[in-house]
């Protein structure tokens, strides 16, 4: 059967789709459920109580923005489901006051009493001794008072530019003529949220009870205002915190100079218009007028939070080094052979496979290390998405620049919030002599690619490196992702062509392996659900399965409703977005939707078919969404290597499908529940197991034969 689009529209109606944004707020009520979940150590709470708040603080900037720009522009569309966007806004800010009430709650009464029980105390001034309170106070006038800067707002001064995420005071004050005047005291960025007092007292001993105790700089701030106001009254002062539109729009189509355009836009950012206003519950509501008028929003963009805010910032008590209250610490596992052989003879042997943070980054960081310095090596080329502070691939690329390889890297300046760190590398490289491009007009490129040249006795060879995650050495610890080496001709050809794509010209259409975006990827995808529909209507079985961040392109639901409808079994692996309904009856009922929301953070896309018995796996950069098949440069490329497939196949998506702790299923209502919540000797979580796979298979040993697809 051929999966058309004209035969698939019969689906895209919108009681067959979740909302987009709706489901993206599920994801984040599953990281609330992580925060407050009492199975976990008490720093794993407030890590993942930071989590939650900083997803939603980018999902104002950024989607919320989005919708707010249209109901100014007054635009009726519906989004796929149905809704117009103030539908769409109202429901969102209806989820999202139950979970900060929630989240909220929580903090207040199972946080703040659990880490008192463990001697951490988040104290008023008040709650502090004399010699404490003193030394804080001496802490404010020598280190924050130099850096305040009270902005006063009356008749002859205009109302102060606040800027995103800032912390900030309203003060009232009263002059001695009696004017009263309102001001603004902005909360030092550079220090941090929350002080340690026995730093402050400059002593290397904890309290005689072993107590650590810290203050919120802006109770500090506070207490001290009248420093600012010498011989005014402040009447009174309540903090607020505001959220930007930080959204760039480039026309990339009118630009000279891409890189010049992007800077240009990263200065424009600070001034997107507000699109939240976070108030302290005690803040009256004149003052809430005021800021409302000034800074140009409704009543509909306020959020009265009933505690601290800008909760994000408590990630500085995961900090501690207090490892009873943590997870057990796990460092990542080098596979033996890197430590024993030149990495390119590895590669010649066979295709390599890691799965990180299971596996090392370490491997991927030496492959351009050896590239770099091996005199054999003619060219390196490679792709930087999102590379990091103190890259070292990055310092190796120019390094290898220096000793007068060929080096081309595409540097994606528009990697969302890394703009400023990939323009400052971007000039780094091209300091050092490397071909820096910038990648291609109306396309992102998402890739995760890496190719070496080299000249061997037998002639030149490439070695080549692909990923579904970024050159990065810290995500690389905390997000699973796969890498996989290959010196196979055809995929390291493909590669090449790739690269000629995004360095030149080129209009090719076809690839020898690899599967690329925009030219042929959905393809790829619609081929591989039209197979197994094919499998199962000549009597075969039919399965999928697809492990993805997001899953919103309605061509690509569609064919899914279609395979189930055919009877093809099909298991998604969900971390984030879904749109699809899933376990409809008539429309998906062989389809089901698990969520893994864990220690580490879900990354990796994985897309199975059984294809009757003669299985094919790839990985791919590309989740299965409008942006990344239509608008990115993404690949996905096969694992053919049996053993390799395996891994995929048992020690990762069956390992998932079979976790029964941390898996979470997408119900027809757009909820998530447990799946098998179990905790007996047969429980089985995921991210646990792999870990301890990856100890035991470095000591040669394995612990559990998992079932076979």
């Amino acid at each position: 059967m051929r999966l058309s689009k004209e035969n698939l529209n019969k689906y895209v109606r919108p009681d067959n789709f979740f909302n987009r944004d709706l489901s993206w707020l599920e994801f984040n009520r599953r990281v609330l459920e992580e925060a407050l979940n009492p199975q976990l150590p008490l720093l794993e709470q407030i890590k993942f109580i930071s989590i939650f708040f900083s997803n939603l603080d980018e999902f104002y900037m950024i989607r919320i923005a989005g919708i707010k720009e249209q109901i100014r522009a007054k635009v009726i569309d519906t989004s796929i489901d149905g809704l117009s966007p103030i539908e769409q806004l109202k429901l969102i800010e209806a989820n999202v006051q139950k979970m900060l009430k929630e989240i909220y709650d929580y903090w207040h009464h199972k946080i703040i009493p659990s880490l008192r029980e463990n001697k951490i105390l988040i104290c008023e001034l008040n709650q502090l001794n004399k010699e404490e309170r003193e030394a804080v106070n001496d802490y404010f006038v020598q280190e924050i008072y130099p850096v305040l800067t009270p902005l006063a707002f009356d008749p002859g001064r205009p109302f102060p530019y606040i800027s995103n995420l800032s912390l900030s005071f309203a003060a009232r004050i009263k002059k001695p003529n009696g004017e009263k005047n309102f001001a603004r005291i902005k909360v030092p960025t550079n220090l941090p949220r929350l002080l340690r007092v026995e730093q402050i007292i400059k002593t290397k001993q904890k309290s005689s009870n072993g107590t650590i105790k810290f203050i919120l700089i802006g109770d500090v701030i506070k207490a001290n205002m009248h420093y600012l106001f010498p011989g005014i009254e402040i009447l009174e002062a309540y903090k607020f915190r505001i959220t930007r539109d930080t959204d760039l729009e480039i026309q990339e189509d009118e630009a000279d100079d891409l890189l010049q355009v992007i800077e240009e836009n990263i200065k424009q950012r600070k001034f997107g218009s507000v699109v939240r206003l976070e108030v302290e519950k005690r803040m009256p509501e004149y003052m809430i007028e005021t800021l409302i008028e000034n800074l140009e929003i409704t009543h509909d963009d306020v959020h009265v939070i009933d505690g601290v805010l800008g909760l994000s910032d408590v990630m500085i008590l995961y900090d501690l080094q207090l490892p009873h209250l943590k997870e057990k610490p796990f460092h990542a596992v080098t596979p033996e052979p890197f430590e024993e052989e030149n990495i390119f003879t590895l590669i010649q042997k066979k295709d390599i496979l890691l799965y990180h943070p299971y596996d090392s980054f370490n491997p991927v960081v030496e492959f351009v290390k050896q590239a770099s310095r091996d005199p054999e090596v003619l060219a390196i080329k490679q792709t930087l998405y999102r590379v990091g502070l103190n890259s070292p691939i990055v310092k190796y690329l120019i390094e290898a620049a220096e000793r007068k390889k060929q080096v081309a890297v595409l540097v994606e300046l528009k990697a969302r919030f890394d703009e400023e760190n990939n323009i400052y590398w971007a000039r780094e490289l091209e300091k050092a002599g490397v071909h820096v491009v910038y990648g291609l007009v109306g396309l992102k490129t998402h890739a995760k690619m890496s190719l070496v040249v080299r000249k061997e006795i037998d002639g030149v060879k490439r070695y080549v490196h692909l990923g579904t995650g970024n050159y990065n050495t810290t995500t690389a610890r905390i997000y699973t992702d796969i890498g996989f080496f290959t010196s196979d001709p055809e995929i390291c050809a493909d590669v090449s062509e790739i690269f000629n794509y995004l360095t030149g010209y080129s209009e090719q259409k076809q690839f020898r392996k690899l599967a690329v975006a925009p030219i042929n990827m959905r393809e790829k995808f619609i081929e591989l659900i039209e197979r197994e529909i094919k499998n199962v209507k000549n009597g075969g079985q039919g399965y999928l399965v697809f492990k993805l961040n997001s899953l919103v392109d309605p061509l690509l639901i569609a064919a899914m409703y279609e395979a189930s409808r055919c009877g093809v079994k099909i298991d998604l692996i969900v971390r984030g977005i879904s749109c699809l309904i899933p376990m409809q009856p008539g429309l998906s009922d062989n389809i089901r939707v698990i969520s893994i929301v864990g220690r580490f953070l879900e990354h990796s896309r994985i897309y199975y078919a059984y294809n009757n018995g003669k299985d094919e796996l790839y990985c791919s950069s590309a989740d299965i969404m409008q942006r990344n098949l239509d608008r990115r440069v993404e690949i996905t490329f096969p694992i053919n290597d049996p053993d390799l497939k395996n891994f995929i196949k048992d020690s990762v998506l069956r390992s998932i499908l079979d976790d029964t702790i941390k898996s979470r299923i997408l119900l027809p209502t757009g909820k998530y529940a447990f799946y098998r919540p179990v905790y007996n000797e047969n429980s089985l979580s995921h991210q646990d197991w792999m870990m301890q796979r990856a100890i035991s298979v470095s000591k040669k040993i394995v612990k559990r034969e998992v079932s076979k697809f």
